[in-house]
């Protein structure tokens, strides 16, 4: 009988350890080794919003029978997402002598009608990546396909203008990025004998700011 008893006192001593052993447990679950992270406050200011980019651009456009020229122009663009833009250009040069002045000393154009200038309205595919300057230096960049559609005044008339292009943007800060473009404007003219589809290159370089 003693011994029971002695079993049953041992059996509730070892019940009451464990309990009190898992009370301990349950109370302090924290780690042995508590990292220091502290929580990183988001300043939304610094994310930038700016859509709209303006700029100014220069180069040579090649004005079929007329020479190449200097030309100087304004851009204008919306950027939809990371890889869509709408935009639209404004351009202005003087054509210089046809062949046929050239060769022939008659004039085909008069001084005023030598005035170049054409505007359009357009879409582009953005292709974004990056650029390494050394070990230290990265910018953000786009190569870029456009397609527009607008008007060339030259030669006394507006003529309706297609419009082909490709271009390499670097972003030199998050406001500011210079550019370098191909296009290819293209339309009908009859200027210096039977209407033609006149094909003009332009090769081109400009600064641009967001805002």
């Amino acid at each position: 009988m003693e011994n029971w008893t002695k079993c049953i006192l041992l059996r509730r001593l070892v019940f009451v350890l464990v309990w009190a052993a898992s009370l301990g447990a349950t109370a302090d679950q924290r780690p042995l080794i508590e990292p220091d992270v502290k929580p990183v406050v988001l300043d939304e200011s610094m994310i930038d919003l700016e859509n709209f980019e303006v700029g100014t651009f220069a180069g040579v456009i090649n004005i079929e029978d007329f020479e190449s020229a200097a030309i100087y122009g304004a851009r204008l663009a919306f950027h939809l997402s990371e890889n869509f833009m709408l935009e639209s250009h404004m351009g202005i040069s003087e054509a210089g002598q046809s062949s046929i002045e050239t060769l022939g000393g008659a004039n085909v154009l008069s001084s005023d009608d030598r005035d170049y200038f054409y505007y359009n309205f357009g879409v582009g595919l953005k292709l974004p990546g990056e650029s390494y300057f050394g070990s230290n230096y990265a910018f953000n960049n786009n190569l870029y396909l456009s397609l527009a559609i607008g008007a060339t005044d030259f030669a006394g008339e507006s003529r309706l203008t297609g419009t082909v292009g490709v271009g390499y943007q670097l972003l030199l800060t998050d406001y500011m990025s210079v550019h370098v473009s191909a296009k290819e404007h293209f339309y009908e003219i009859d200027v210096v004998g039977a209407e033609k589809r006149s094909l003009n290159s332009e090769l081109s370089a400009g600064l641009s700011f967001f805002f």
